[in-house]
């Protein structure tokens, strides 16, 4: 029995995910910060190794500051912009490049450690191999959004964004599903129940808004209509429509802030509805029911925060407050679903 367990969990595992996951919401406050101050297009190249070391002399500085005045950004937006002012953007988006490689090693110097000794719960491999594909693939579009703003755009594509942010996010919930089942073991047998499900899709709902409220960001659309719960004193956006669907969808300012307001009331609906019956259940345990009602209050909290957010057109405090909350409130929800589907 004691060998079972042994290879079952792992709560150094746990601690370690549990690290991993602090350094990825992290990256997400740092990335909306990067955007939010402008600042995401302002080292032009990718050097993975080389690119760990800031500029450290004039010459460098005035080096990177020239790849910037190539690109449209500096020419359309920025065009009296400063070798000092280019400093302050310049620091955000290298810190936010640096936070991800530390991840990465965080990530993967213990990750080999454990493998070596023996200590990953065999179990748990194929969700350690989803974290590993995420990890990888999380750089490479990031540049990948990153060059779409270098010739032809004033900024990043919003669907590239939008990619960028969900795999972060969909990493944030692996790390965290995963370390509480290191942390826990092997869930017990017990009888079907509908909370899984519904943990399940609560998480769906809110990853849906997240994505969403990316194509808000990338197209600046916190920016117009600042008014609510109206558009300009009108029940819907006059200028929704885009020249085709993908247009509309996609890049339209207005259609992209209508459909993330109405994804948040109809969320804001359901969490506050699944935490009240999470809270009158006589099935769920006391833990259970604290945190469907957290997870609840915390959504509401969050539409408060959007709107204040909107209606003050998107200042960096309240839009990294709003980004973070956003995250938190999917990592409780993650937290929630692990724990109703192992009762």
């Amino acid at each position: 029995m004691t060998s079972f367990l042994r290879a079952d969990r792992s709560r150094a595992v746990a601690s370690w995910l549990l690290i991993v996951a602090a350094l990825v919401l992290g990256m997400v406050v740092l990335g909306g910060t990067t955007r939010l101050t402008g600042s995401g297009l302002s080292i032009t190249q990718w050097k993975p190794l080389s690119g760990v070391l800031p500029p450290l002399s004039q010459a460098d500085w005035k080096q990177a500051f020239e790849g910037y005045r190539q690109i449209p950004q500096f020419r359309l937006v920025n065009p009296t912009m400063t070798l000092e002012q280019f400093r302050f953007i310049y620091w955000w988006e290298w810190a936010h490049r640096l936070l991800a490689r530390l991840l990465g090693v965080v990530f993967l110097i213990p990750f080999a450690w454990f493998a070596i000794r023996r200590q990953l719960p065999r179990r748990l491999w194929w969700q350690f191999a989803v974290i590993i594909g995420l990890c990888a693939l999380e750089p490479i579009v990031g540049w990948w959004m990153v060059a779409s703003g270098l010739a032809g755009r004033v900024y990043v594509a919003p669907e590239r964004l939008m990619i960028h942010l969900g795999i972060a996010v969909a990493l944030l919930g692996a790390l965290i599903w995963t370390a509480l089942d290191a942390w826990a073991g092997q869930a017990r047998q017990t009888l079907p129940s509908p909370w899984g499900s519904r943990g399940l899709w609560l998480i769906g709902l809110i990853y849906f808004q997240m994505l969403l409220g990316a194509l808000v960001a990338g197209n600046q659309a916190g920016l117009v209509y600042n008014d609510w719960p109206l558009f300009a004193g009108h029940l819907f956006p006059s200028d929704y429509a885009g020249p085709g669907l993908w247009a509309t969808l996609a890049h339209s300012q207005a259609a992209v802030q209508l459909h993330h307001r109405l994804v948040a009331y109809l969320l804001t609906i359901v969490a506050l509805g699944l935490g009240g019956a999470a809270w009158r259940s006589s099935y769920l345990p006391p833990a259970s029911k604290a945190l469907g009602l957290g997870l609840g209050l915390l959504v509401l909290f969050q539409a408060g925060l959007g709107v204040a957010t909107l209606m003050a057109r998107a200042p960096v405090g309240l839009g990294v407050a709003h980004q973070l909350t956003a995250a938190l409130t999917l990592s409780l929800a993650v937290t929630f679903a692990w724990r109703v589907r192992r009762l």
